[in-house]
Formats: structure tokens, C-alpha cells, sequence
């Protein structure tokens, strides 16, 4: 592979660019990945004029005159920002700073926050999956407290990226487990995908709802019982 020198860039399109530079680093940029580290100041603006183009010339495959037609002549701007700015953000941003204090009072009980709001996108279709998680903690005495708005702000930067559900919440599972080291975590997401409801099938009824365990939650039933039993029943 052929990587880009400072004197060969001039006109190269930027996502070529930050391309370039995961490829260097042996990383992965799949759709649910994020690849902030990987972006230089002022290239995100750079990143939405390429997109905006780019769905421009969409819009003209698909044969509708943007030219004449008042409801669609900004839409390739306003889809770009949707994307880059938006409903795909937790791919380009850092994660949100999440400020962590000692369990000073030594907690040892079942925490549950939720129902916490996502959405996301099906990285299949780009649909939109809109839904709600429940997190079960059991903390320990060296377990790092954060805040409940911070959880939320957890699930949602992991969820602002195409996704598929089942990988989604071990994402998150993963970074909370990273964050805060409890004895014991639980996630549960429960969602409308619109790839089903919107095409396809076209069944809005059904939802997906999917559970990781960790820790105390795999190994005391219990314990597990007691978390799902807490959780609201389905409408």
C-alpha cells in the first residue's frame, strides 16, 4: 500500500486521507468502529462537503431535479450533516468525558438506570433502530462510580454509528465494564428496527430485545432474576 506524502495530498479527498492513516495503523474502520484518533482539526468540515457531494450525486442517480424541485435543493447538504454531524457522530468524536470517583461509601447493591433512550441505525439498511437499554451494576469497594447522565452519554456515543444490535450493546458492555470495573454488569435493549417496518415485512410491532451478562450477573442466577424482574414488561 502506497501511503500519501505531504506533497502529494493537495486535492486528495479527505476521507482518502483519514483512510490512509487507519490503514497505517493496522486498525479497523468497519461502520460501528470509531476512528476519531484519526482525524486532524477542521477535517470533519472537510469530511461533510465530500459527503454532501457525494449524496448529490445520489440524488441525481435517482433522477430527482434538485435544480427546480424547492423541497430537495438543500437535501444533499442536510443528509450530509445528518451523517457526519449527527446520527453517525460516535464514529467521528472522541468519547464524552466521564468523570470518575471512588466508591467511597462502599456500595455493594444492585444499581439499575434505564430506561435509557437510543437511536441508531441499522448498518444494513441505514434504517433507523430506535429503542430503549436497561444497565444493571453490582459495584464493589474498588468499583469507579460515575454519574447516571454519563451512562446515557455512554450509550449514545456508542449508538450514533450503523450498527446491528447484537454487537451494539457488547460495545457498550465492554465500555462501561472499562469505565467502572464492577463485580457484576447487565444490559438489556429492547428496539423497533425500521428496516422491518419500513421495508421488508413492514412489521412494526415486532421488536428486538437482546441481554449481555457479566460477572455476578453470568454466575448467580439469583442475582439475574432479580435484575429482569425489575425491568418493565413489554406494552
Amino acid at each position: 500500500m502506497t501511503h500519501l506524502k505531504p506533497d502529494q495530498d493537495e486535492g486528495v479527498p479527505v476521507s482518502v486521507k483519514i483512510r490512509e492513516r487507519v490503514l497505517a495503523a493496522k486498525k479497523r474502520f468497519h461502520a460501528n468502529d470509531n476512528i476519531a484518533q484519526f482525524i486532524e482539526p477542521g477535517e470533519l468540515e472537510a469530511l461533510l462537503d465530500e459527503v454532501k457531494g457525494k449524496m448529490q450525486g445520489v440524488l441525481d442517480s435517482l433522477v430527482i431535479d434538485t435544480k427546480s424541485d424547492h423541497n430537495t435543493g438543500d437535501t444533499a447538504k442536510r443528509v450530509a450533516k445528518m451523517y457526519v454531524q449527527e446520527v453517525f457522530k460516535g464514529r467521528y468524536v472522541s468519547a464524552p468525558p466521564i468523570t470518575e470517583f471512588p466508591n467511597a461509601e462502599h456500595l455493594n447493591e444492585l444499581m439499575i438506570v434505564g430506561p435509557i433512550t437510543v437511536r441508531s441505525a441499522c448498518s444494513h439498511h441505514f434504517c433507523p433502530v430506535i429503542g430503549q437499554i436497561w444497565i444493571g451494576v453490582l459495584p464493589n469497594e474498588h468499583t469507579n462510580v460515575i454519574g447516571l447522565s454519563k451512562y446515557a452519554r455512554l450509550a449514545e456515543w456508542v449508538m450514533a454509528r450503523p450498527q446491528i444490535q447484537e454487537e451494539a450493546v457488547v460495545q457498550l458492555a465492554d465500555l462501561i465494564q472499562e469505565k467502572t470495573q464492577p463485580d457484576g454488569l447487565a444490559l438489556v435493549m429492547q428496539a423497533s428496527h425500521y428496516c422491518m417496518g419500513w421495508r421488508g415485512v413492514k412489521d412494526m410491532d415486532s421488536r428486538m430485545i437482546n441481554s449481555v451478562m457479566r460477572g455476578a450477573f453470568l454466575k448467580d442466577a439469583t442475582l439475574r432474576r432479580e435484575f429482569l424482574a425489575l425491568l418493565p414488561k413489554k406494552d
